[in-house]
């Protein structure tokens, strides 16, 4: 028999009625009503309710007890009264009538009730995560989080992947964010990096023969934190196939988020085969290319319509370069003057000049730029922008990428000022991303996503085409405007890899020594292959329905990549560096940035 418990503190119901029974948990709640004494006796289970009477010999020794003390309490299991039933708890229809009592851990106080849900410094949550986590909500988000990763390898198994675990400790790559170094003490002045992803180690598995691989992999990014994005470290979902093409990838991985979604969540999910979207169109008609398709609301390019109008402002514009975009929105023609004042001033607020609108109402169309249009140019504007009725059609205008990135943003205010987000969960793909990209700091061509990507036309297209129109078998999946994962089939062909890196800067012999590992695997021959990796806190928090990543990770860092709990990162003494062979060379005091910057 166990020492500390017959039943855990979520399993007790009415069938065991009669039963002498013994608990351990955490004191959740005390109640004293004078002759009697309530407490809500809390473990990783649930609740019980224990109650003891003034007459009771050890109910001194109960008074004592406060909260977060860890009790055990053996009794015997009564039906409660009627009014006493607590239906909203499973273990409600009964309670433990104390018998004996002993404390196993005494508790003089917390710096903060564990039973309150009011709002917390984050400082307070992240010193005392180990508190934080006694919390009902966040203690029930890492339950989610370990059965959602759990029914995930279920799934990959089943449908015929391996899982193989790759190392933690690697060469740096140029995978997009700065690495995490570990110094060498056997190879002094030279570093390990902690790995942004398994990319180069799951490519060569596949020319290793294994034809699915996947892990739940950790990854490591120095990279500034984000409501969907922890920094320091973070759990990705990795898989790469052989001998398969973009649909083939999208077709393995479909079903399995589809029912990790459907089985933890009570929401709609988009049905597959997801959407599939390309880049250049989600630039256009979302604005992003992350794109929440729970908002129906859609951008259009307008230019062609404005060009034969009246409208100088317009045509001026885009005489300069400038483009028009067009967001139409049924029924807005309903919203008294003071929203449009106030989108006005958001746009200015946002550096815009300000945000021009037509009103279709019922009897009329009128706006401050209306009188520019023609009858004709102006049904051929609320056709295209999908106004069928009345509604409103708001404009921006400005070179294409600032265009994309306000109207964006323009669509996704409305959409949540209107209230016109569905709800569920909208999946789609962004596909046909451009494989290079300017860097605007030094002009120079960059990799625009992943550097191991195939482009489209292969070899061809690296000789004859401009680099800045080459497009890449790179793919993200989003769902809700979050972005899961990004994914590609790869570049297996070492002469095209070699081209591929020189367009981005990197000589030959660099390219080969940089990633010697791949470039010599692939003289040995490499199979077509790809993969995708969507980010396991990611699809916990959206399926939590948390705001902020941190809520569904056990030991989150900080804002500032710090473990408050844990006081990392600390300094090492002079021992430590001398084995490692490293002389600190620190900024100045007034140049480093504050903890609360």
């Amino acid at each position: 028999m166990n020492l500390y418990r017959t039943h855990n503190c979520g399993e007790l119901r009415e069938s065991d009625v009669g039963k002498t029974v013994k608990l351990s948990g955490w004191v959740h709640k005390k109640r004293d009503h004078g002759s009697l004494m309530f407490i809500d006796l809390r473990d990783h289970y649930g609740i019980t309710q224990c109650v003891i009477d003034s007459e009771n010999p050890i109910f001194s020794d109960v008074e004592k007890v406060r909260h977060e003390c860890i009790v055990t309490i053996d009794g015997e299991v009564v039906q409660r009264d009627d009014s006493t039933i607590n239906k909203d708890n499973p273990t409600g229809m009964i309670e433990i009538r104390i018998c004996k009592f002993t404390m196993l851990s005494y508790v003089p106080g917390t710096p903060f009730a564990i039973s309150s849900v009011s709002d917390l410094s984050e400082e307070n949550r992240l010193k005392y995560r180990f508190l934080d986590l006694r919390r009902e909500k966040l203690h029930q988000n890492i339950v989610l989080r370990s059965n959602i990763i759990s029914s995930i390898r279920e799934k990959m198994k089943k449908s015929g992947f391996l899982e193989i675990n790759t190392p933690i400790l690697t060469a740096s790559s140029p995978e997009g964010a700065r690495d995490f170094l570990v110094p060498s003490r056997l190879h002094p002045g030279k570093f390990y990096a902690l790995p942004q992803a398994p990319q180069q180690f799951k490519q060569l598995l596949m020319v290793a023969g294994f034809d699915k691989y996947f892990q739940i992999a950790p990854c490591f990014r120095d990279e500034d934190s984000r409501a969907d994005r922890s920094p320091g470290e973070f759990y990705q979902l990795d898989f790469e196939m052989s001998f398969v093409t973009q649909e083939d990838v999208f077709a393995a991985i479909e079903p399995i988020i589809y029912e990790i979604f459907k089985e933890y969540s009570n929401k709609s999910v988009s049905q597959y085969p997801f959407r599939r979207i390309s880049y250049d169109d989600a630039m256009l008609h979302y604005g992003c290319d992350k794109p929440d398709l729970r908002n129906p609301l859609i951008i259009e390019n307008v230019g062609d319509i404005f060009a034969g109008s009246t409208f100088t402002l317009f045509i001026d514009a885009m005489r300069e370069g400038k483009v028009v975009r067009a967001i139409g929105v049924p029924n807005a023609d309903k919203q008294p003057r003071s929203f449009f004042d106030k989108l006005n001033n958001w746009a200015k607020e946002n550096e815009m000049s300000g945000l021009g609108y037509i009103i279709y109402g019922e009897d009329d169309i009128k706006g401050p730029i209306a009188k520019f249009l023609t009858d004709s140019q102006k049904n051929t504007l609320k056709e295209r922008t999908g106004i069928i009725g009345t509604g409103v059609v708001f404009f921006v205008c400005d070179k294409e990428e600032k265009a994309n990135l306000f109207s964006g943003m323009v669509r996704t205010k409305l959409g949540m000022d209107l209230n016109l987000l569905s709800d569920g969960f909208e999946f789609c793909w962004i596909v046909d991303f451009p494989m290079y990209e300017r860097n605007e700091d030094t002009n120079s061509i960059d990799f625009s996503h992943n550097p191991f990507s195939m482009p489209q036309g292969g070899m061809y297209a690296l000789e004859n085409i401009d680099p800045l129109k080459i497009k890449a078998y790179q793919y993200d999946i989003v769902c809700n405007g979050i972005e899961l994962s990004s994914g590609a089939i790869r570049n297996h062909d070492p002469e095209i890899m070699i081209k591929a890196f020189e367009i981005a800067g990197y000589p030959p012999e660099v390219t080969k020594e940089k990633f010697k590992g791949m470039f010599n695997a692939f003289q040995y021959g490499a199979p077509p292959h790809g993969g995708c990796a969507p980010g396991i806190d990611r699809m916990v928090m959206l399926i939590a329905e948390e705001p902020n990543i941190r809520e569904v990770i056990a030991f989150p860092l900080n804002q500032q990549a710090q473990d408050l709990m844990m006081d990392a990162p600390s300094t090492v003494s002079e021992k430590q560096l001398k084995e490692l062979h490293i002389k600190l060379d620190l900024p100045k005091k007034s140049t480093i940035k504050s903890a609360n910057d």
